[in-house]
């Protein structure tokens, strides 16, 4: 597999004030200069990680996706190329705007942008927060995950599993197709709901510590219309997150303590538990979607549903063994 990671994500976005204040204020990135109608941020040693380009308001820009190596960036365009898939050398300029040493740029068979890259740059000063946090998780694991809204998730997964390479985490399929994917050690870096529209539906950032989370919070709920999701915690990758409105309609996940995963080990499965343990309120749905959501909450509440957490000894409780082993 020779995608390694999420490197960046572009945004087209004609707000760009209201995109600064949120990226630096609320979430805790680095505005980096660009000029015109560029903004750029920062998140690490990376010179960027989100770029949202003011020429128009269509959403999702690009995904870019990391791979090694030049080698590597080679035989990923000829296995696209092999598989009926147009691939452009991304030129001069636009790799320098990406601050990067060489990318490809393609579509996914709903047209989404991608980009693979190698190379990228780094920073020469180091990452300045624009409000108080101890920092981001990126690294190896990349800047977070993408999640898309699609029409019909199933002409995409071959495309992402079979072409790209990405590696099934898990998945549901009822009400709607839902697929997580994961490229490293995050259990996913990238999802497609298939919820029947074309969009982004959000992408998430992952903090240092839980405080940094919560301090958001505080931040967040002080906008009328900011908070969509409220703090919760997910089944499937552990994040202890909430979700926020951002100017250009779709959401940001903000969490802490995501699952590690062993891409060599790890086994693809079927979810049948809802989305979240506990908490993660829809703010923005009517009030049924709110309420079955909120019912499979509770039912895994009543079934004693936990995450595990291995830097804590287990409990020895009669009642809650009794509990799961009658489930």
């Amino acid at each position: 597999m020779e995608i390694t990671a999420l490197g960046y994500i572009g945004i087209n976005s004609s707000q760009l004030d209201q995109w600064g204040q949120m990226a630096t204020g609320l979430l805790g990135m680095q505005q980096v200069d660009r000029g015109g109608k560029m903004r750029a941020f920062r998140m690490d040693d990376r010179k960027q990680r989100l770029i949202v380009d003011g020429s128009s308001d269509a959403g999702l820009a690009v995904m870019g996706w990391e791979v090694p190596s030049t080698a590597e960036l080679d035989q990923l365009a000829g296995r696209l190329e092999n598989h009926g898939v147009k691939v452009t050398r991304g030129s001069r300029a636009l790799a320098d705007e990406r601050h990067v040493a060489e990318l490809i740029a393609f579509a996914d068979p709903a047209g989404n942008r991608l980009e693979a890259f190698c190379k990228p740059g780094l920073a020469n000063e180091p990452f300045k927060p624009g409000r108080p946090i101890t920092g981001f998780r990126t690294g190896a694991l990349g800047m977070g995950h993408v999640v898309l809204n699609v029409e019909d998730v199933e002409p995409l997964v071959p495309f992402y599993r079979d072409v790209l390479g990405f590696r099934v985490s898990d998945f549901g399929l009822k009400p709607y197709g839902l697929y997580f994917f994961h490229v490293n050690g995050r259990h996913h870096s990238f999802a497609m709901v298939g919820s029947g529209r074309k969009a982004l539906h959000h992408f998430m950032v992952e903090l240092g510590s839980l405080d940094d989370v919560g301090q958001g919070y505080d931040l967040a709920q002080l906008e009328d219309g900011r908070v969509v999701y409220t703090l919760g915690r997910h089944t499937n990758d552990h994040m202890t997150s909430f979700y926020v409105n951002t100017p250009s309609g779709f959401f940001i996940e903000y969490g802490w303590g995501g699952r590690a995963i062993d891409p060599e080990t790890w086994q693809p499965h079927e979810t049948f538990d809802g989305p979240s343990l506990w908490g993660h309120e829809r703010l923005y749905m009517p009030e049924e979607p709110r309420k079955r959501l909120r019912d499979m909450r509770l039912d895994a509440a009543a079934r004693g549903v936990r995450v595990a957490d291995p830097r804590v000894p287990p409990l020895n409780c009669a009642w809650l063994d009794a509990v799961v082993a009658r489930e």
